[in-house]
């Protein structure tokens, strides 16, 4: 449960930051429960906070039409023209398929914050002792050849079963790991879907007239996280 030390996080926790990610302890307890019960007191896991997410997809959508393929097909066929609720993703497994895909292959964190051991530990043939910092490579996990039939490669399907139902896999981990992991999982989970799916049901994506989507630059930009580079796109509406 504790954060690790690193010389540049000391820096930036001298000068620039602080609160619940780089707390320690006794104090990452505390903070980690009030950080939750304010989530809560501001509707996480509630139907208000759901409204609210819509209400923000909503605006997105008047701004996008100032100036849907799989995943609309599937919104067209269950939600249609109704306004998207969390309800409907047990619904929508393709969708629901390709946003998890695409945190797993797009993941902006490749390398998580560092943890600290809280006990003695061999790993591999690797002796840890308790209090090391370590640094949890979601990579490794995302990506490994042992866990995904493909991946290096954008597959859906590695979320869908024979019969096409959404299923979770454990190698599944772009919050982090241990108990350290994000505690707003699921409200950022909850704020993707509905996004995603509102976006996709009422515009359909395309490059700028006169380019085409092979001369889209997909290199990420790498810092302290993974981002993509800069896009101009057309959001043309589907409603």
């Amino acid at each position: 449960k504790g954060r690790g030390k690193h010389w540049f996080i000391l820096t930036l926790l001298k000068y620039f930051i602080s609160g619940i990610a780089w707390s320690n302890d006794d104090c990452w307890k505390e903070m980690r429960r009030f950080a939750l019960t304010k989530m809560r007191d501001f509707g996480m896991g509630k139907k208000v906070i759901e409204d609210k997410i819509i209400e923000e997809s909503h605006y997105l959508m008047e701004v996008f039409k100032k100036f849907k393929d799989q995943v609309r097909e599937e919104l067209n066929r269950v939600i249609g023209s109704r306004q998207v609720q969390v309800v409907f993703r047990k619904n929508l497994p393709f969708t629901d398929a390709v946003i998890h895909e695409t945190q797993r292959l797009a993941n902006i964190v490749p390398m998580a914050l560092p943890h600290k051991m809280s006990q003695d530990v061999t790993f591999q043939g690797h002796f840890i002792k308790k209090g090391t910092t370590v640094y949890p490579l979601l990579t490794s996990v995302l990506y490994d050849e042992t866990e995904w039939e493909r991946p290096h490669s954008f597959y859906p399907a590695h979320f869908l079963d024979k019969d096409g139902k959404f299923f979770k896999r454990d190698a599944f981990m772009p919050f982090s790991a241990g108990r350290r992991v994000c505690p707003g999982e699921g409200l950022a989970r909850m704020e993707l879907f509905i996004f995603f799916t509102t976006l996709l049901q009422h515009f359909r994506f395309t490059p700028p007239l006169g380019d085409s989507e092979n001369e889209l630059d997909l290199t990420p930009r790498v810092c302290l996280t993974v981002s993509p580079s800069p896009h101009k796109l057309c959001a043309v509406s589907c409603m």
